[in-house]
């Protein structure tokens, strides 16, 4: 029985090793962009749904409650499969996914307090260190992505920099600073789940 037990341990590890190694392929490029599309329409719709330049607090509840849509929408089909088809292992593989990724979402949203309680003014930094919580959470869940989500986390580092560099320049309520600089994002995260992972599944099926 000990070696029995043995056995079954060291498959389950090579089962785990072999799982690491593959793509994970939960998220689908419909989600994603749909998501980037919802920042485009928020930002779009900030100056009536807002409480206005004036007010930071407003304008920082209004896109936390967008960041949780939008990533509803993205996750939409990753949590459908998690809760109706997916085997053990596969939601194994899911939870490892998600725990790579969401200590960076805790991080900005621990950030966006701090920076309100100390000074609602200084909101205009926020969305440059989202941008960088972002992308710091695609660079930490890259092994399990396609090879060109790099571009991606490049890109949100790219425009924290740019958003902090010239925070005190920018309107710091400007809708377009956190729904375009998203947007552009998702847009291109979805381009990267079609080509990379979706287009090849398609391809495949064609010459079967």
């Amino acid at each position: 029985m000990t070696d029995v037990s043995r056995a079954l341990e060291q498959l389950d590890e090579i089962h785990g090793r072999m799982a690491r190694a593959e793509v994970y392929r939960g998220w689908r490029s419909v989600p994603v962009a749909l998501s980037g599309v919802a920042g485009i329409v928020a930002a779009w719709l900030q100056p009536v749904s807002a409480s206005g330049p004036a007010e930071p607090r407003g304008w920082v509840v209004y896109w936390l409650s967008v960041a949780m849509v939008a990533f509803g929408i993205g996750c939409a089909h990753l949590m459908w499969r998690y809760l109706t088809e997916e085997s053990t292992s596969e939601k194994r593989r899911t939870q490892e996914v998600l725990a790579q990724f969401l200590p960076a979402l805790g991080a900005a949203a621990v950030i966006t307090v701090a920076v309100m309680r100390v000074d609602p003014n200084e909101a205009g930094l926020l969305p440059g260190l989202w941008a960088a919580c972002f992308s710091l959470g695609i660079f930490a869940a890259r092994p399990f992505l396609p090879t060109a989500s790099l571009v991606i986390a490049m890109y949100y580092a790219a425009a924290a920099v740019a958003l902090l560099w010239l925070a005190h320049a920018l309107t710091a309520q400007s809708g377009w600073l956190v729904g375009g600089v998203f947007a552009g994002g998702q847009l291109m995260a979805a381009a990267v789940l079609y080509w990379s992972l979706e287009r090849r599944s398609i391809g495949d099926l064609n010459d079967e």
